[in-house]
């Protein structure tokens, strides 16, 4: 389960030994109760890692690392890409971007967790091998659960449809809007809008989405 901001961020480690990936929890946001915009906090795992690959000899699936349309394992201690019709698949890129999530493009807003991908350049490449820019894929599960869904509970943004609760400390926590989760919803963010002004008049939390409509408006439950 995710901590969440207004600002709906997550960050996290994962670190790739030989073909393997390591996986690490994931940072996220913390929201103020009266609604300021507040600082990043520590969140759920599994939403964003950080994979430091190695290339590898262009095989059908593996000719570029975690292209879009690429698959993944999936696993508590460990990452790697792997053929989309095998049986160890478990999630697909849905975009692709070169640079860090910070300063790059946003990860479409059902996307279940991020992959943060550490650059590697090889000395030499006589076995064909080529270099891996720094950059992040943006991972959707090929099987539900689906954290990134509107009330799912988990998922790098925050988006219209997700719920949170009060964790203490001036902060918030995602949590599943159906009750599944391990707290009970308090806040649903049901509007997103470009000004505060524009929530409407029930709203109890303002939430930072960004994009075009950076504002989300959370009623209480």
């Amino acid at each position: 389960m995710r901590e969440r901001s207004v600002v709906g961020v997550v960050f996290g480690l994962l670190v790739l030994i030989g073909a393997l990936l390591t996986g690490c929890q994931s940072p996220s946001g913390g929201v103020a109760e009266d609604g300021r915009l507040g600082e990043p906090a520590t969140g759920r795992t599994g939403n964003t890692v950080t994979v430091s690959p190695v290339p590898t000899r262009p095989s059908g699936y593996g000719a570029v690392f975690l292209a879009i349309g690429e698959c993944s394992s999936f696993g508590t201690t460990s990452f790697t890409e792997v053929s989309c019709t095998g049986e160890r698949a478990a999630a697909r890129v849905a975009a692709r971007h070169d640079g860090t999530v910070r300063d790059g493009p946003r990860c479409p807003s059902t996307t279940d967790f991020v992959l943060h991908i550490s650059e590697q350049r090889p000395a030499s490449d006589e076995d064909g091998d080529g270099a891996v820019p720094q950059g992040y894929a943006c991972m959707r599960n090929l099987q539900p659960p689906h954290p990134g869904d509107p009330g799912g509970g988990g998922g790098p943004r925050t988006i219209v449809g997700d719920c949170v609760y009060d964790s203490g400390g001036g902060q918030v926590r995602e949590t599943a809007c159906d009750g599944t989760g391990e707290r009970r919803p308090q806040y649903e963010v049901v509007r997103a809008v470009a000004e505060r002004t524009d929530c409407p008049g029930p709203t109890a939390l303002y939430v930072r989405l960004g994009g075009k409509r950076p504002v989300g408006c959370a009623r209480p439950l």
